[in-house]
């Protein structure tokens, strides 16, 4: 007999970026599996593609009010819990078009808030915690982030940036991030650990990687060469990628697209690499499983890329950056290997070492596969994600004899 959920009713609230991304596939992912552990899920979607961008641009303080609360936001929050009567509110990006308002919404109906930490928002108006070429922390612990405004860190945009910063700045005197959102979902220990610098309780933080499923099953063919996926970006490290494909000519492979698109297909031109452009998930689970290695050459701090999970469900090693939460995600010698931040001829060597040790490669792809079966399939997220909004009904309990 199977046992029902002690959760019923589950909010997801979420922002969608411009730019489609790996939070809008966890959210759905998430929706997915609580749904088929029998959790009605009510989604309240909100789109940034709804802003006008060139009022962004001439710094319009209508649309900068509504990014630090939104009037609007916290009235549809309000009406759909009125409706859905969830007992647990988890969110999970606000910014910008949400806004902060909508922990108000949730308290005022007495139901717990659990917000997972996608990115590095709550200690940096970029969430991104990188600037200029290199991973930065200025921002980290500070009341006022003013260093994110001084270098213009959100896309490049003083006006932005303030916006950004006083949203932060204007909660944390509130109290907002305190009193409104009762745990919070990091997905690495070292992401939980920048956090805690930043202010947020300690005791209310719990790590939960993100999860692949359905498993697509580890690769049974032969595998060849080393394979890149992602956004062809700067945090990236697609240029420590290309110097190490110009030390070890067509053994990698790209996959993805951005602004860096046209240096790798210079490079391919070159026949340092070769690249694939843009493809589908299928597609990529096909490159992955035919793949000897991933490449993971970041040199942002990253919060949980997807990819390292569907790395390890085909049985895919990783070669990742010794930064972040990369290292807390790629055991070296174990599920993969590490090498240090931007250095290129590190990275080529290790590419080399990998393709010509096909017996060391499939003993680290095993231990890629163990890795994701015990910590990365949705039983065990699904589990510990129940107890958190458990945890989060017993710091505000009046929601669960509503």
């Amino acid at each position: 007999m199977i046992r029902r959920p002690p959760i019923r009713r589950v909010m997801q609230v979420h922002t969608r970026y411009r730019q489609a991304g790996g939070e809008d596939r966890v959210v759905e992912t998430e929706r997915r599996l609580l749904e088929d552990a029998g959790v009605s899920v009510e989604q309240v979607i909100f789109d940034n593609a709804d802003l006008q961008e060139s009022r962004w641009i001439t710094g319009d303080l209508g649309l900068a009010a509504s990014t630090i609360w939104s009037r609007a936001a916290r009235l549809r929050v309000e009406a759909a819990l009125a409706r859905h009567r969830a007992e647990v509110v988890h969110v999970h990006n606000t910014f910008a078009a949400a806004s902060p308002s909508v922990y108000g919404a949730a308290s005022s109906a007495g139901v717990p808030v659990v917000q997972t930490l996608h990115n590095y928002r709550f200690v940096c108006p970029a969430a991104t915690a990188f600037r200029d070429g290199h991973a930065c922390t200025d921002c980290v612990g500070r009341r006022v982030p003013w260093p994110g405004v001084l270098h213009a860190c959100v896309r490049g945009s003083w006006a932005q940036s303030a916006v950004a910063a006083t949203t932060l700045s204007v909660h944390r005197a509130l109290g907002t991030f305190d009193h409104g959102i009762d745990m919070y979902v990091a997905l690495t220990s070292f992401q939980r650990q920048l956090m805690v610098s930043g202010g947020l309780p300690a005791d209310r933080i719990q790590v939960v990687p993100n999860f692949l499923e359905p498993d697509p099953g580890p690769g049974s063919g032969p595998r060849t060469g080393v394979l890149y996926v992602g956004r062809l970006a700067e945090e990236k490290g697609i240029a420590t990628l290309l110097r190490a494909a110009k030390l070890a000519p067509g053994r990698i492979s790209v996959v993805g697209d951005g602004p860096l698109a046209s240096l790798v297909q210079e490079a391919a031109a070159a026949g340092h690499v070769r690249y694939l452009g843009s493809l589908g998930p299928g597609e990529v689970a096909a490159e992955l499983r035919g793949a000897a290695a991933l490449a993971v050459p970041s040199i942002w701090f990253e919060g949980f890329p997807m990819v390292v999970v569907e790395a390890y469900a085909a049985g895919t090693p990783v070669i990742a950056s010794r930064i972040g939460s990369l290292a807390a995600i790629v055991e070296d010698g174990v599920t993969g290997l590490l090498t240090e931040p931007g250095d290129g001829g590190q990275l080529a060597e290790r590419v080399s070492w990998a393709i010509d040790h096909p017996a060391e490669l499939t003993r680290l792809g095993a231990g890629a596969r163990q890795r994701y079966e015990l910590r990365y399939r949705g039983a065990a997220h699904l589990a510990a994600l129940l107890d958190i909004y458990q945890a989060s009904l017993a710091r505000r309990p009046r929601a669960a004899s509503a």
